[in-house]
């Protein structure tokens, strides 16, 4: 019990050195004041876990001391000692936060048993506390799904850099999961209650692009009509997203860095600086050391970015994920669209082998796509290549000149389908979502039946 500190203020000096040897005996590491005044010098010093305090005192008493320790360490626990007469006033103190009292004479036993308590009760304060930590993290970081050891590496230095205040490079492919590791990081951070503004540096020209981050007033360009917070306003105390960021342009990026140094900016229009407390997450699809080197990108705001990178691999890097994904991913869409889908081990090996250009968001879109438009419970290879001949002639139609029908349409995706299929026409059917006759009928219509 050394680790457990323990405060003693007891103005008789007989009765405050018989508590103090008590505890220390016990193997407690015990301090004994004399009033409530040099209590809170104590306090000052160090934390206590347990203060042990005679009600009546000269100068402040034990209710005040009461009051003025649960103000400034609330998680220290309050015993009071007092005499048989005031039990009255140690309720009152426990209403106030007192955690049990003990009357005097003091007795040893009643002395060990109600300590013995608080710090049966702390400690229980301290496992279940860890364990609301522990489950907290865990339920964050499962969004960044898989086991790979490249997954694992993401979620441990999530876990080491979200509770800190420093800005943050997410790097990795489009469709990669940054925005899910920028909002896991935020969650994990103080400013989890605080708000996380996203903007996506690639959707606006420059001109626009500084007004939203950092907001313009009445008049400053035509159209502005009123004074208008920008992102960096709406973020403070909490996290903003700068989504591809190597996305903006030089002047932008001067502002910016500015913005990053100072914590302050300028709103379009005004010459009046406002300051902010807020963390920076960028995301980037681009290796940005490269576009430094060509010079599209500020070295200074690049370094004031990299101050800690999280590299994510794409999905074709790390195929040993992709079952995680799939699992996630269908129990998701199964649920949103009351359907019971599932995938055959050939359909599971069909995806771990594509490539995955798109990374997570292709395979999320593909599966989405999947759950609606099957018509079988069980996926196969043939569902998937059916969605990509699907895509691909929407692709092909979509430059035509707008005159083709749904006939035409319609027998372009079989007979695609029924060739890429190696003219299976079980396989075929079943990837179509018809019948065998029904296929039999059209190919034979077509003029491919007699063909294959």
């Amino acid at each position: 019990m050394g680790d457990r500190k323990i405060l003693v203020v007891e103005d008789d000096p007989i009765l405050r050195r018989f508590v103090t040897d008590v505890l220390k005996r016990k193997g407690c590491n015990v301090t004994g004041v004399e009033n409530g005044l040099s209590a809170l010098e104590e306090i000052d010093k160090k934390q206590f876990h347990l203060i042990i305090s005679d009600l009546k005192m000269q100068g402040m008493d034990g209710l005040e001391l009461l009051a003025r320790v649960k103000k400034i360490v609330p998680s220290t626990e309050v015993i009071i000692i007092t005499a048989f007469g005031s039990v009255s006033s140690a309720v009152e103190a426990m209403k106030k936060g007192a955690f049990d009292y003990i009357t005097k004479p003091v007795e040893l036993e009643e002395l060990d048993i109600v300590v013995d308590r608080v710090f049966e009760h702390q400690k229980l304060l301290d496992e279940n506390r860890f364990l609301k930590q522990e489950l907290t993290k865990n339920v964050i970081t499962s969004n960044i799904i898989g086991k790979s050891v490249k997954a694992q590496k993401v979620r441990d230095l999530v876990e080491m850099v979200g509770p800190l205040d420093s800005t943050l490079l997410i790097q990795g492919e489009t469709g990669s999961g940054k925005e899910v590791v920028a909002n896991a990081i935020h969650l994990m951070s103080s400013r989890k209650e605080r708000p996380f503004i996203k903007v996506n540096c690639a959707a606006l020209p420059d001109t626009l692009l500084e007004s939203e981050l950092f907001g313009h007033e009445k008049g400053a360009f035509t159209g502005a009509i009123q004074r208008a917070k920008g992102r960096f306003e709406l973020a403070d105390g909490g996290t903003l997203l700068l989504d591809e960021v190597g996305e903006l342009g030089f002047q932008v990026q001067a502002k910016l860095l500015r913005a990053l140094q100072y914590q302050q900016f300028e709103r379009v229009g005004s010459g009046k600086s406002v300051q902010v407390d807020v963390r920076v997450i960028a995301t980037t699809n681009r290796e940005l050391k490269e576009e430094v080197k060509k010079e599209r990108f500020r070295k200074d705001l690049f370094f004031r970015l990299n101050v800690v990178t999280v590299v994510l691999s794409p999905l074709r890097e790390r195929r040993e994920d992709i079952p995680f994904f799939v699992e996630y991913f269908l129990e998701r869409y199964n649920s949103k669209y009351k359907k019971k889908k599932k995938l055959s081990v050939k359909g599971m090996e069909h995806l771990i082998q594509y490539d995955w250009p798109g990374n997570v968001r292709e395979l999320e879109n593909c599966l989405e796509t999947a759950v609606i438009l099957n018509r079988e419970d069980v996926l196969s290879p043939e569902t998937f290549i059916y969605m990509e001949d699907h895509r691909d002639l929407l692709e092909v139609d979509s430059g035509s000149d707008g005159d083709i029908t749904i006939a035409e349409a319609e027998k372009r995706l079989i007979l695609k389908t029924y060739r890429k299929l190696n003219q299976n026409k079980t396989h075929a059917a079943k990837a179509l979502g018809i019948t065998i006759k029904t296929l039999r009928t059209k190919l034979k219509e077509y003029g491919a039946l007699e063909k294959a």
